[in-house]
């Protein structure tokens, strides 16, 4: 009995129910990703047509496949008219591109009839990705900052800080140093790493103190172009 649900149901002829059984469950299956992949997302969060695509890849997949079978005329015929297809977009996160592959394989599963195993894997996965966020696995203890301090002219710059950077554990790097205000003020460009448990606030109080409260700004996620 158990056997007979993981084994494949695609016949050489496309039946109606076939068809409409593989929508329905390919639906559920992108669904239960969406939903996986909402819940589990940080940082910048996600966009509500990335959320809907993941619903609909998993069956566009699978009626794919469904329409190919074994015909290797038919596929050489689809592969020929989805080439004229560009999809043009940024760079997406690595964990964007995971699921998109993650949905299409479930497609893949449903659309070769093996809806057991697309059942299996994919609740598998959905959990494992809740409990990889759950324990939040990979996460940074420490983590990359820009951060600028503007001295007046009088204020050595070598090494008017490393005592503040060492009272507070921050290993940090001199990478820029230019006059402001025709020449009556210098700006320095750290990269610090700061651990997660360091009292930022504290860390730019000190600073302040010490540079006579001028302007001081730490860039949070710096790009390479602004070191």
């Amino acid at each position: 009995m158990i056997e007979s649900i993981f084994a494949s149901t695609t016949s050489s002829e496309l039946t109606l129910s076939t068809a409409v059984l593989t929508i329905v469950i390919s639906i559920a299956l992108g669904a239960l990703i969406s939903f996986t992949y909402m819940k589990t997302q940080t940082g910048t969060g996600y966009t509500q047509s990335f959320a809907l695509t993941m619903i609909v890849l998993p069956t566009i997949v699978a009626i794919i496949i469904l329409l190919i079978g074994s015909n290797i005329a038919r596929a050489f015929s689809l592969a020929g008219a989805f080439s004229i297809i560009r999809f043009r977009s940024a760079p997406g996160d690595p964990k964007d591109i995971a699921f998109v592959l993650f949905t299409m394989a479930a497609g893949l599963a449903c659309g070769v009839g093996s809806f057991g195993y697309a059942i299996l894997f994919t609740v598998c996965l959905c959990l494992l990705m809740f409990f990889l966020k759950v324990i939040n696995f990979g996460a940074k203890k420490a983590a990359q900052k820009m951060l600028k301090i503007t001295i007046p002219e009088n204020l050595g710059y070598e090494e008017a800080f490393d005592e503040i950077f060492k009272q507070f554990k921050i290993n940090y790097e001199l990478r820029k140093v230019r006059t402001t205000e025709l020449g009556s003020l210098y700006e320095l460009v750290y990269v610090v790493t700061i651990d997660h448990l360091t009292n930022q606030k504290e860390f730019l109080d000190a600073i302040r103190c010490r540079n006579g409260n001028l302007d001081i700004t730490l860039t949070m996620s710096p790009t390479a172009s602004e070191y």
